[in-house]
């Protein structure tokens, strides 16, 4: 099965643009103020509407209010990735918008992928590393014991984040089984700052795999 991957917290038309050009089958925006990543609906919007149709546009939020959400929504979101948001506030979500919810799992050890056998109202499951209490819930260049995810049936289709760039990438695909793969500050040169020619690379050689 070929890996596919979602390029997040994209900012400007340039990294926009590579990430479409490298085959990226996401682009994620994040909507979440204390993030260096954060955009504005007209920001998003911007960069929604220079993406092809066939590239899936993600919204990242963390337990966002209806404001919040329709103003993405607005902006030409296709799907809502709800970091620390309960099941019934995503399930309100997925009625109200219609659109594809994805439930991130924050993962330290093994007892934390319990809670995807009753994840509840959710289309897909995005596993990420745990960051430390008080740091922003993604994008911090975290990883977790990839080898968790060995043997593990999932109950919904998945991705793997935390820590992904060109290097790791092959390992942690191997390791995991992953046909989605997310990435963010691992093509970086700065929290917020991304690098074409790191998108490049990285995309490069997910279509290696």
């Amino acid at each position: 099965m070929p890996v596919t991957a979602k390029i997040c917290g994209l900012s400007t038309p340039e990294t926009l643009d590579a990430a479409v050009a490298g085959g990226a089958s996401h682009v994620g925006f994040v909507f979440f103020p204390p993030s260096p990543r954060n955009l504005s609906a007209d920001q998003a919007r911007a960069l929604a509407a220079r993406a092809p149709g066939h590239v899936r546009k993600v919204g990242v939020f963390v337990d966002p209010d209806d404001a919040l959400v329709d103003a993405a929504i607005s902006a030409g979101i296709d799907a809502l990735q709800l970091h620390e948001t309960s099941a019934q506030r995503r399930a309100d979500i997925a009625a109200r918008t219609g659109r594809e919810i994805w439930a991130v799992i924050p993962i330290k050890q093994g007892a934390d992928l319990a809670y995807a056998n009753h994840i509840g109202a959710a289309d897909r499951i995005l596993y990420d590393a745990k960051t430390p209490r008080g740091a922003l819930p993604g994008g911090m260049g975290m990883r977790f014991d990839w080898k968790l995810l060995q043997g593990f049936r999932h109950p919904l289709p998945w991705a793997l984040s935390g820590g992904l760039d060109s290097a790791s990438i092959a390992d942690a695909a191997r390791i995991t089984g992953a046909s989605l793969v997310d990435v963010s500050s691992g093509v970086e040169t700065a929290p917020g700052v991304k690098d074409v020619d790191k998108i490049a690379s990285f995309l490069k050689a997910v279509r290696s795999l």
